[in-house]
């Protein structure tokens, strides 16, 4: 059978509105209801997305690179298709960015049966459709005259269509901005080519030094020991200390430990988080170019003499930890609580042994936690933490209840509740060679099916609470002569990853032209 390039493009677009678009679609009937004042604009949302389809093809397609391209596509927008309908994720820049930066691991936890019938249904099959279909042959000069009205009649439908439904159109473009990032392919071609843009813009990324002048001063001879835990998908409403029904915190609470519980982050994906927030740039002055070419916390406290070490057991510290001492706890050849799954709490081992070769300065330990990474939230504890039954067993959500998903990932929330408690257990035993100080902030939040959304990773202007609002502590022993009531009072006011940079600084009484007291949660 031959076809000609038209009809395979004409073809493609069809499957491409009435198989991977679902979650577009689901997304607009619960702002435009199907009724009769609306099935006309829906039908024209069909006609003009595939319109739009039709013309992007046409731009890329040409003899030799008609198949690759569709075949590429199609593989890729099977995938897409199957987390947005699954999870409700959208494909954006910093979800590529995500995507680029995830582990083995990572990726293995995603995988699953209906993952690989989306694969194999709406990616393989259509692909190897058109690798065995035969392109009809015509003339240069006809192809061009075809893919000229083809682009011409594209764009018309598509301000036919506006001009039919402006009315719709209005809000749907002002108001309803957001259901167009669930549109497949465009959508993540679009956000595929800005992550290219900002991330290759300049050739070589020249990285700026910051906190030249942070010290510490010389009559500054009590020693401090700080250990900052960046945690993993960890909502500040999943923690008892912050009024939870469900003890997820029972040994938290049994420490002097205060939690901030209106703490928000500066972004819902590792990638972007990690990276803002040991940045001196607020939430709304970052972006993960300023994050790559400026120098961060930790560097400015190693300028300041603070000894520096990042231990690693998420995926990596995205850049934060390249010029300070990186060490990898997600292997058991390093991390030796290891049960199918490298434990956070292994990342003190060995760390007594650190501090005691460093008998002079202060010192700031980062502990990088896998904590509750999902969709397998299940396998982010040992068996003997789970307390809340029954669990969802499998990374495939619509395979369990929202009990058995909410179960899992608290008994995930309690297992953290142990690690946290172990790390103080820690610093009580270096109280008598210095000041000792934990520091807990959770990277993002997550979603756990509240509107149908799972997960994390939505663009912060759409993102729901539960993936911006995460929790937040800090115990400091009696050595930090700091008012505690005055401190607990502040445990409702708002704060964010904004005020890290400050606190820290605050807490190892490094001192810099960088340093806002007004930023520093502790300071009095």
């Amino acid at each position: 059978m031959k076809v000609s390039q038209t009809k395979i493009i004409l073809l493609t677009a069809f499957f491409f509105v009435f198989f991977d678009n679902l979650a577009f679609f689901s997304h607009v009937i619960e702002v435009y209801p199907v009724s009769q004042k609306n099935i006309g604009f829906l039908i024209s949302l069909a006609i003009g997305l595939t319109s739009v389809i039709i013309l992007l093809l046409s731009l890329v397609s040409s003899k030799h690179t008609i198949k690759p391209v569709l075949i590429l596509l199609l593989l890729i927008s099977s995938l897409t298709s199957y987390f947005m309908n699954n999870y409700n994720v959208v494909i954006d820049d910093v979800m590529i960015r995500n995507l680029v930066q995830t582990d083995i691991n990572e990726v293995r936890d995603l995988l699953n049966l209906k993952l690989a019938c989306y694969f194999f249904l709406f990616g393989v099959l259509p692909a190897v459709f058109i690798w065995r279909v035969k392109i009809q042959p015509v003339s240069w000069k006809r192809t061009m005259i075809t893919k000229f009205a083809s682009i011409a009649i594209s764009v018309l439908f598509v301000f036919g269509m506006v001009l039919l439904f402006s009315k719709f159109y209005t809000s749907f473009f002002r108001e309803h901005k957001p259901l167009r990032y669930y549109t497949n392919p465009t959508y993540y071609i679009y956000s595929l080519g800005k992550y290219i843009s900002k991330t290759f813009n300049n050739s070589k990324v020249v990285v700026q030094a910051l906190g030249m002048d942070a010290h510490i001063p010389a009559t500054d001879i009590d020693r401090r020991l700080v250990i900052l835990v960046v945690g993993e998908a960890v909502r500040a409403d999943r923690l008892s200390l912050n009024g939870y029904a469900r003890e997820t915190t029972p040994l938290l609470e049994q420490e002097d430990v205060v939690s901030f519980s209106q703490v928000y982050s500066c972004g819902t994906s590792t990638s972007y988080s990690v990276p803002c927030m040991f940045s001196v740039f607020p939430r709304k002055g970052f972006s993960s170019r300023k994050g790559e070419s400026n120098e961060n916390l930790l560097d400015v406290l190693k300028h300041a003499g603070v000894h520096v070490l990042w231990r690693e057991n998420n995926s990596d510290s995205k850049g934060v930890a390249l010029r300070v001492e990186h060490q990898d706890y997600r292997r058991p050849d390093n991390n030796p609580i290891c049960d199918g799954e490298c434990r956070d709490v292994g990342m003190l081992v060995g760390l007594q042994q650190y501090i005691d070769a460093r008998p002079k300065g202060n010192i700031i330990i980062v502990l990088h936690q896998m904590g509750n990474h999902g969709p397998a939230y299940y396998k982010r504890y040992p068996a003997d933490y789970e307390r809340f039954t029954p669990v969802c067993r499998t990374n495939q959500f619509d395979e369990c209840t929202k009990e058995e998903i909410n179960n899992a990932y608290d008994n995930a929330v309690l297992y953290t509740d142990y690690f946290l408690t172990q790390v103080i257990a820690f610093l009580k035993n270096n109280t008598n060679r210095f000041e000792t100080a934990m520091v807990y902030m959770s990277d993002h939040g997550e979603s756990l099916g509240e509107n149908g959304v799972y997960l994390h990773g939505l663009p912060f202007a759409i993102a729901p609470d539960e993936q911006t609002h995460i929790g937040a502590m800090i115990w400091l022993d009696e050595g930090f002569k700091i008012d505690k009531k005055a401190l607990r009072n502040k445990s409702e006011l708002p704060f964010s990853h904004d005020n890290l940079f400050h606190t820290i600084l605050g807490l190892l009484d490094v001192e810099t032209s960088l340093y806002d007291k007004n930023m520093d949660i502790i300071s009095e």
